[in-house]
């Protein structure tokens, strides 16, 4: 039988292509990761959601990985917070690099495999700009610093589809943070200023004291752990020009092969229909989501509800719905725990809903198919076990197809048990509450029953007794 065919959206090309690694194994991931002078925002985290569903999804299909995210560790604006406050880059990047990992890790975004800094890479750096010097694609100027001249680069502008009648060869942009309609000269290697200088950020060259451009700093990293020719390079839209073009204009400058296969973007992350960028103040962190009690499960789910090449917007109510729907998900992963047989149909359920899950997975990620079939699944599983049927067969294969789900979207919540101390409370008010029923005070048992409800606890009368749960 042959293997599924697996499909992605190549910016470069504007289409979904067939994927799969050149070398037949291993998909060679280059991601580029944050700049640590402030926590990474949920925008940011879409990002790195839709490139942990790409290495989840890869492993579904069984091929290996290595993924390699950088973490910027010295720019523009790292070298300002450190200037003003009188540190080191090292200072400023250090405890943001920090918060970075912790909230990944609360995410269940998936570890990449390697994680390098570019302040560890200057070696690397200076030796891409001899060699474009070196093929006259670069030039030193008067100042010191070394740009790169677009105008002798022929493909410039193939990802972003520029129009290079619009470029301004020989007119210079030094600056990492720079917007769109500059599309000039970049710079490759910076002449030192006396604030670099005092933050640590200045290296020796053979063109003076300096420190590196942002767009070389992936360059450099990419290919010295991947190879020339990537497979598959990702980040989010806003990175395809100018950093992704010049990323390729500098690499493919200096080897003369194609940098990267596939390229892939995520779209933005809007809150209230305006993308959210830490200079709007519309900022959400992690720790946002953290303190307002929502878990990683619902953040993983409403993500994971758009695909991820179309605008999201963030609101309060489309969170609400995802926490409402992965909370579902844990009475159903619970119930399923707990059955001891089904009846033979849900085998065949389960067979058809991992077949389309498998599907929309390798058609480009199509998660939110995906997630419409888990739930399509829960429900009938869930008219299934009603029936009481006897096949232990059939409900192991409906275990297997919902572990083998989830352990790509990662969207049901963690079974942590409740803390001890509500645990004793409400174990206390539910039997102040069996009381009041017991003398026939309805009133009381209502009001009670509200007092637990208002600490987050759902209740369940059954012939059995009263079950409760956290619901946050």
């Amino acid at each position: 039988m042959a293997a599924p065919d697996f499909r992605l959206h190549n910016t470069l090309t504007r289409k979904i292509e067939s994927f799969s690694p050149e070398d037949g194994k291993t998909v060679r991931i280059y991601s580029c990761g944050p700049t640590v002078y402030k926590p990474a925002h949920l925008g940011n985290f879409r990002t790195f959601m839709f490139e942990d569903l790409l290495r989840r999804v890869i492993a579904l299909r069984g091929w290996k990985i290595f993924q390699v995210m950088n973490l910027t560790d010295v720019d523009d604006k790292i070298i300002k917070s450190a200037s003003e406050r009188g540190i080191s880059i090292s200072e400023v990047t250090t405890p943001i690099t920090k918060i970075f990992h912790a909230d990944r890790a609360f995410l269940r975004i998936e570890d990449a495999e390697l994680y390098p800094k570019a302040t560890d890479h200057i070696p690397e750096m200076i030796a891409i700009v001899e060699r474009l010097v070196e093929r006259k694609l670069a030039y030193l100027a008067d100042d010191g610093t070394v740009y790169f001249a677009i105008d002798k680069f022929k493909g410039y502008g193939k990802l972003s589809r520029l129009d290079t009648r619009e470029v301004k060869a020989g007119a210079r942009v030094l600056q990492d943070d720079y917007s769109k309609e500059n599309a000039q000269d970049f710079a490759l290697w910076k002449a030192a200023k006396p604030e670099d200088e005092a933050s640590g950020a200045a290296w020796d060259s053979p063109w003076g004291r300096g420190r590196p451009g942002w767009h070389l700093e992936c360059s450099a990293m990419a290919m010295k752990y991947l190879g020339e020719t990537l497979d598959i390079h990702c980040g989010g839209i806003d990175l395809i020009f100018p950093h992704h073009e010049d990323e390729i204009a500098q690499s493919e400058g200096a080897t003369g092969k194609p940098f990267s296969r596939f390229w892939c973007h995520g779209e933005f992350l809007l809150t209230d229909g305006s993308k959210m960028a830490k200079r709007l103040g519309n900022v959400a962190t992690v720790q946002d989501l953290r303190d307002q009690g929502v878990p990683a499960a619902a953040f993983r789910h409403f993500v994971f509800s758009t695909h991820y090449r179309k605008q999201l917007n963030m609101s309060s109510d489309a969170l609400e719905a995802s926490i409402e729907g992965v909370r579902r998900l844990a009475d159903f992963a619970a119930r399923l725990a707990e059955a001891k047989a089904a009846t033979p149909e849900l085998e065949k359920i389960a067979e058809e809903t991992d077949a389309e899950v498998t599907a929309a997975l390798f058609d480009d990620l199509n998660a939110p198919i995906a997630l419409g079939a888990l739930f399509t699944f829960v429900r009938r599983a869930n008219a299934e076990l009603d029936r009481n049927g006897v096949d232990k067969r059939a409900l192991e294969k409906a275990r297997e197809v919902f572990a083998r789900i989830n352990s790509v979207l990662d969207v049901v919540p963690e079974a942590a048990g409740p803390d001890p101390e509500l645990a004793r409370w409400v174990e206390d008010r539910l039997t102040a509450r069996k009381e009041a029923r017991a003398q026939r005070d309805f009133a009381r048992a209502d009001s009670i029953r509200a007092e637990i409800e208002g600490r987050g606890v759902a209740i369940e009368d059954s012939p059995q007794g009263t079950k409760w749960k956290k619901l946050r």
